[in-house]
């Protein structure tokens, strides 16, 4: 019986707000779009031409989003491992980005372009555990991170949901041994009661060289 009362009362608040009525009367996919909105206002990490990989795109709002931002220039790639409606002008990979197969057919698509911007609002299927839903959130933070190392230009920028607990202060460390400026964003449309903050990473470092490249 609570479990029953607890689901109407989220549908309540889901259909009563205000985020929700207003992604439904313009067309978006999800009330989240705003979210990403207001960064990209507040922010301007996304220029005229960018190319942009959204991870665990699904049900498409932010590539949604990214897209009519960006009108006909640019290129956005959605990548999730459940299936997504088609969005004109967005290019959908379905399948888990840690597979080389996967990570294959955006290179070949990309066609050589570098990519301006990371962009991950993923989160677990949450359990009501807070501690093992914060490591699952975390790990897939930490994935996004290294796809972000391994794809971002130098000088790019990488947007990634985050949630309060264990192991965020490390990580937000390890964000700013790769990035020159690491910002954190709480936008208006997040509820208020949840833990989850975005972090904005601009300025990708450069990798590295290893001891035996060539320095010259």
């Amino acid at each position: 019986m609570s479990r029953s009362k607890s689901s109407a009362g989220w549908l309540r608040e889901h259909f009563n707000d205000e985020y929700v009525k207003k992604a439904q009367a313009e067309g978006l996919r999800s009330r989240a779009a705003y979210k990403l909105e207001e960064v990209l206002a507040r922010d301007r990490v996304l220029r005229p031409g960018a190319v942009v990989v959204d991870l665990g795109a699904a049900p498409g709002g932010w590539s949604q989003l990214v897209r009519r931002q960006l009108g006909d220039s640019g290129s956005v790639f959605a990548l999730d491992i459940l299936p997504m409606q088609e969005i004109t002008g967005v290019d959908f990979l379905q399948g888990d980005f840690r597979e080389q197969a996967v990570l294959q057919d955006l290179e070949q698509r990309l066609a050589g372009r570098q990519v301006d911007l990371v962009l991950s609002d993923m989160a677990p299927n949450m359990s009501g555990m807070a501690l093992p839903d914060q490591i699952r959130a975390m790990a897939l933070a930490e994935l996004a991170l290294d796809f972000s190392r391994q794809w971002l230009k130098p000088g790019g920028s990488f947007l990634v949901k985050l949630f309060q607990g264990v192991g965020f202060d490390e990580y937000l460390r390890g964000l700013r041994t790769g990035f020159s400026s690491v910002t954190m964003r709480k936008p208006k449309a997040s509820r208020a009661r949840s833990r989850e903050v975005y972090a904005l990473a601009t300025g990708r470092r450069p990798a590295p060289m290893s001891s035996g490249e060539n320095r010259a």
